[in-house]
């Protein structure tokens, strides 16, 4: 999954920034992080997210509900 990747499924699902950092269960600052493509603290580009990240989101576009979410 690509920054572009990312800020198309967020376009895709119709919601802001910071309800999909919460949904995908990271702070504001990280998700933005991502989607610009360039770290807030060292400044280097992030050309490719978390395998995972796109796992998740594909998990979301589906309406999966978080792992947590389920009662034990």
């Amino acid at each position: 999954m690509t920054p572009a990747d990312l800020r198309a499924w967020q376009q895709a699902m119709g919601i802001s920034g910071r309800e999909a950092a919460r949904r995908l269960g990271v702070s504001p600052a990280t998700y933005q992080d991502w989607v610009t493509g360039t770290s807030r603290t060292s400044g280097k580009p992030i050309t490719r997210l978390p395998a995972l990240l796109g796992l998740a989101c594909a998990a979301l576009s589906a309406g999966l509900a978080p792992i947590d979410s389920h009662p034990a």
